[in-house]
């Protein structure tokens, strides 16, 4: 397995925001691109003449590149991007000055060739210096002919280093680049190959399993220069992606909306705290049978890596189950799953959504032979409603749409009409729907309000963010005491924790205050 190098990538307008760039983002740093492209074409000319100085003092190597408008380059509205004459010589100029400090041009298929011809037809004074090349290519439409074809044009090229960058729509279109750099090492060949898009995060912070020379990072969540891309620090320190090897134990969420999920930032925090080498990536998933068939099961996987188990959230959670060997009594009479633990050859499967449901009321109350009233009859419903029978509550559930009341009878529980319910008889009154969320069109919403809760004596909101929701807020104007669903978040992913590490219990304080930081 190679060293695989972070390489941050800078999007400056002015050449004077590049030196406190680098020197900010140095800890984090190999090697560092600069994206010409994002200077205008004044700007361009004051790079090239005081990249002599910038050479001087920059913290680390340099890779210099004018990317072409067909390859992703940045378009000023106000002139024409530059032509292949124009990005020849400045790049031929640029090379000149990179190659006594080790640094490297990255120049596009279509490029590499016009040199070539250049080479060829004898109009260049000296020879080409190939070994300070990378030739790159971007797809942005995606599909694994595409790659496979691109790299074979790539190949043909006398660059020393090439470059291969896709689109990933789904986690399983990282098979394609993952096999490409096999193939690559293989081959002697040094490459660089990612899939752009939230899909492809895998690519770059596993890179270092795959074998790939680089991968790219931004400076921070302002500039990132592609799809998919995460910060210097992200890669360095959640991550952990300098430190990953063959024994790295891989973990992970999928679903089909996982871009913004706590879960990385609270089970990474926990893996280093306590020095367990492991690593949990976020795994964009829409096409759940393929994902399980080619990434998941040992029996038919096509990759050799090192996967442990899995996190999974909608809408996969009763559609995972036909893949599993077995699962645990939560699971089955839920009828949802939340992890998954590989072991051996077999795919075991746990809810550990519904040990967790009630563990912000302990402490507070005894639920036992207390009334509870249920907002809502979706999946978290279920997990709530088994934990309140566990707990031997009288639980009634309050839904819109009252034909879904075969919920509520599975679990001995009655069903109501949640329009102008009244809850002032009820001990505890949990929201289990995903109103008030924020960042969705209904985050201002609540599913009950201050007079219908006056009376209960406990409001508990599954919701974690915000850590005060509508709901919650007119609970304490009912002056009810109001709990948010951040410990159950917590105690969800701790349960998951141990079931993929062995140990007996997990760092929750560590945990709590990593969902805390991304919420604040």
């Amino acid at each position: 397995m190679n060293h695989t190098l972070i390489c941050v990538s800078l999007a400056a307008f002015r050449v004077v925001e590049l030196l406190p760039s680098m020197r900010g983002a140095a800890h984090h740093a190999d090697i560092f691109e600069i994206r010409a492209d994002y200077f205008n074409e004044a700007e361009r000319q004051v790079f090239l003449n005081e990249l002599p100085a910038l050479l001087e003092h920059a913290p680390r190597r340099l890779i210099v590149t004018l990317r072409s408008r067909e390859q992703g380059g940045h378009v000023f509205d106000d002139e024409a991007p530059p032509g292949i004459d124009e990005r020849a010589d400045f790049h031929t100029r640029a090379l000149r000055l990179l190659i006594p400090h080790d640094g490297l041009i990255d120049i596009e298929l279509d490029l590499a060739r016009h040199f070539q011809m250049r080479e060829q037809s004898s109009t260049m004074n000296a020879a080409f210096e190939w070994r300070h090349v990378i030739c790159s290519h971007h797809d942005f439409d995606g599909g694994a002919h595409i790659i496979e074809a691109a790299y074979h044009e790539l190949a043909a090229t006398p660059a020393r280093v090439l470059k291969l960058a896709t689109t990933a729509r789904d986690a399983i279109d990282c098979l394609p680049v993952i096999r490409t750099l096999r193939q690559a090492t293989n081959e002697g060949r040094e490459l660089i190959a990612l899939a752009m898009g939230v899909a492809g995060v895998m690519t770059r912070i596993l890179a270092p399993l795959f074998d790939s020379l680089l991968t790219y990072a931004a400076v921070d969540d302002k500039h990132a220069t592609a799809r998919g891309q995460v910060t210097a620090h992200a890669m360095h320190d959640l991550y952990r992606t300098p430190k990953l090897d063959e024994d790295t134990f891989i973990t992970g969420l999928i679903g089909n909306t996982v871009a913004h999920s706590l879960s990385p930032h609270i089970h990474n925090r926990a893996f280093t705290a306590q020095s367990v080498n492991a690593v949990y990536l976020p795994f964009e998933t829409h096409d759940l049978d393929a994902f399980m068939r080619r990434m998941v099961h040992p029996k038919t996987r096509e990759t050799a890596w090192n996967l442990r188990g899995l996190s999974v959230t909608a809408p996969h959670k009763q559609n995972i189950i036909p893949y599993l060997d077995d699962m645990d009594d939560a699971a089955r009479e839920v009828g949802a799953v939340n992890t998954i633990v590989i072991k051996g050859d077999e795919l075991h499967g746990y809810n550990t959504d519904a040990r967790a449901a009630l563990v912000p009321l302990e402490g507070l109350i005894d639920l036992y032979d207390k009334r509870v009233a249920v907002i809502g009859a979706g999946g978290a419903c279920r997990a709530v409603l088994w934990s309140l029978r566990e707990a031997g509550a009288h639980a009634t559930v309050y839904a819109r749409d009252t034909t879904r009341a075969a919920i509520a009878q599975t679990y001995g529980a009655s069903c109501e009409k949640l329009e102008d319910a009244n809850f002032a008889a009820f001990d505890v009154v949990i929201n289990t729907t995903p109103l008030g969320t924020r960042g969705t069109p209904r985050e201002h919403e609540t599913p009950a309000v201050a007079g219908q809760l006056r009376g209960a004596r406990i409001v508990y909101d599954l919701v974690y963010n915000p850590s005060e929701t509508r709901f919650m807020k007119e609970a304490r104007i009912a002056s009810c005491f109001a709990v948010g669903g951040l410990e159950m978040l917590i105690a969800q992913a701790a349960a998951q924790w141990t079931l993929w590490t062995g140990h007996d219990t997990a760092p929750l304080d560590v945990m709590r205050e990593a969902a805390r930081d991304e919420l604040a």
